[in-house]
């Protein structure tokens, strides 16, 4: 195809000014091949948001990529041959190159493929318009679906028929809840031919696995400001589909006391908002995760103080609880309550077994849990001696 380019990146940006990436390119191009880096990378380019992966598109396919990376000395490991995909590294920086490809069957789960020599075709296979946006290694910025002006106006838009987009895969309603928490400007509203879609294909997300269901999930809370994306997706029924119960309610407090006392953001304490049925199922969650998430709960309705809680939790998941237990009491953190966290989680319970003498066998672990919670319940100030009674 002939092709124009609609848009000049920097050439110092990033993975434009990438030697090793540079090379990869040009190793590629001299043997009458086309490579563009696409996808994310270029996307947060034209956004001037913080760097993204950096992928590589080509009309070469994957045994000719293993051929040329060999030739110049590079390790090519053929990680998805049958989709397209070889990841070469270049002193040391590995680069996943995936050929042109369109689509030739879907069923809402994967899709089966076939390479392509055209940018087109594979533009026309990707989700959203400002996913599609390729660079060459000069900077030339390529357009096929008109994502440019999106990426521009930070607005998440399906290429061509969103209805189609989502039946070759669903987990894209998730998705296109998730870009939106990350980059949509929500001044500029939302793609009603999108809503309607997504509202039309909730049900599909049932075909989708728990795991993918919720790495997707953790990414959207782990996004600066969920709450828009999260109102939306009870708005249209996907939150109900995946989480029967969720209430996005508390998690914009949860977010104004994080940004407030400049607390990073956490997935888990989120979630604890969010609520829902059979949360750590549903979303396939790690021990760890779970462990978090049932911690955050139970300790933002406890009595313990800020310090008792950092005790008890830790540092992150003690922060958790006291963040979801002010905002669901509708008040600003006291001051220094996350300071007291933090020592708390850095604290040691004064009394040991040794101090214990007249006490044997059941009764000395019976007399320490009772010594520890009035340490608790003194928000770690009482000392030794005076739990002890001298």
């Amino acid at each position: 195809m002939d092709r124009q380019p609609s848009f000049h990146l920097d050439p110092n940006t990033g993975f434009l000014a990438d030697k090793a990436g540079q090379a990869l390119c040009a190793a590629i191009e001299n043997e009458g091949y086309s490579v563009f880096f696409v996808g994310g990378c270029v996307r947060n380019a034209v956004m001037d948001a913080p760097a993204s992966d950096v992928d590589l598109s080509t009309d070469a396919e994957p045994d000719l990529v293993m051929k040329i990376a060999k030739a110049q000395g590079y390790k090519a490991i053929p990680t998805g041959m049958d989709h397209g995909t070889v990841t070469v590294v270049v002193k040391g920086e590995p680069y996943e190159i995936t050929t042109f490809r369109r689509d030739v069957a879907t069923d809402g789960r994967r899709a089966v493929v076939a390479f392509s020599k055209d940018m087109a075709d594979d533009a026309r296979r990707r989700d959203f318009t400002f996913n599609a946006l390729y660079s060459d290694r000069h900077g030339a910025v390529f357009d096929p679906v008109n994502g440019l002006n999106d990426a521009q106006n930070r607005v998440v838009r399906f290429i061509d028929d969103p209805d189609a987009r989502l039946r070759e895969d669903f987990l894209r309603i998730l998705r296109f809840f998730r870009f939106s928490a990350y980059y949509a400007d929500p001044e500029n509203g939302w793609d009603p031919d999108a809503l309607a879609a997504i509202s039309e294909n909730a049900h599909g997300l049932e075909q989708i696995s728990a795991e993918r269901v919720g790495a997707e999930m953790l990414k959207l809370l782990q996004a600066p400001q969920p709450s828009p994306a999260l109102a939306v997706m009870e708005k249209t029924g996907v939150l109900n589909q995946i989480l029967p119960g969720a209430d996005p309610t508390l998690v914009a407090p949860v977010v104004h006391l994080e940004q407030e006392n400049a607390v990073r953001p956490n997935a888990m304490t989120r979630l604890a908002a969010l609520g829902g049925a059979d949360v750590a199922n549903r979303l396939r969650l790690s021990r760890n995760y779970q462990r978090q998430l049932e911690s955050i709960r139970s300790m933002s309705g406890s009595e313990m103080g800020p310090k008792a809680t950092g005790f008890l939790c830790g540092r992150e998941v003690g922060i958790g609880a006291i963040l979801l237990r002010f905002a669901m009491m509708n008040r600003p953190l006291p001051d220094g309550a996350l300071d007291d966290v933090s020592e708390g989680a850095n604290a040691v319970f004064p009394v040991n077994a040794k101090d214990l003498r007249g006490y044997d066998g059941p009764q000395i672990g019976q007399k320490l849990k009772s010594l520890k919670h009035k340490w608790l319940l003194s928000e770690l100030t009482k000392t030794k001696s005076q739990l002890l009674g001298a």
